[in-house]
């Protein structure tokens, strides 16, 4: 396997701008926390975790181990402004299996870089010898729907009323796995 620190990567948005691509280390707290600082609530409300809550994120930093949870940033002008994420388990039902989670600020929309993310993390998942990877996300994310699909997720699973939004109203869920092998077959 590559090691940690060869996993940097560039990579270039649909409007020219230059993106780096690499894990993140337990130096990034700082540039993380700025990232989801600047997220409205519209958007963190779609986040696990309170990362608004210092201690969150302290706990992310401290518990960091890539063979759970392999984070993965991208960089403007060394400003965070995407933050994906591979999580797995070492072993039984599931260890064929990853989900991923990506959160990409507004004012990188429809620009490519959900899109160069989400690729990123399809490489490495076969890297990492995964079979499968999974999101989930609410099924009225029309612009995400098309994304994963474009980078070979197909829909799954539509969960009527699974979530609740941040102001209390059912929300559908859909869950779109993709094939890691099949798609390494194409490249």
């Amino acid at each position: 396997m590559t090691s940690i620190q060869e996993l940097k990567k560039t990579g270039k948005l649909k409007d020219g701008t230059i993106t780096v691509l690499r894990p993140m280390d337990k130096t990034d707290r700082r540039l993380v926390g700025d990232f989801f600082g600047r997220l409205s609530p519209a958007v963190l409300q779609y986040v696990r975790n309170d990362v608004t809550d210092p201690q969150v994120l302290d706990k992310w930093f401290a518990q960091l181990d890539y063979s759970k949870v392999f984070p993965l940033l991208a960089l403007i002008d060394n400003k965070v402004v995407a933050n994906a994420s591979i999580h797995r388990v070492a072993y039984g039902w599931r260890k064929h299996l990853a989900t991923i989670r990506i959160v990409v600020e507004p004012e990188f929309h429809e620009k490519g870089l959900g899109t160069l993310m989400i690729n990123e993390l399809v490489d490495l998942a076969h890297e990492f010898g995964l079979e499968k990877l999974m999101v989930e996300f609410p099924l009225k994310a029309h612009s995400a729907l098309v994304m994963f699909k474009k980078a070979g997720f197909s829909p799954r699973a539509v969960i009527e009323g699974l979530m609740k939004n941040r102001h209390g109203e059912d929300m559908d869920v859909v869950i779109m796995v993709m094939d890691v092998a099949a798609y390494a077959g194409r490249i």
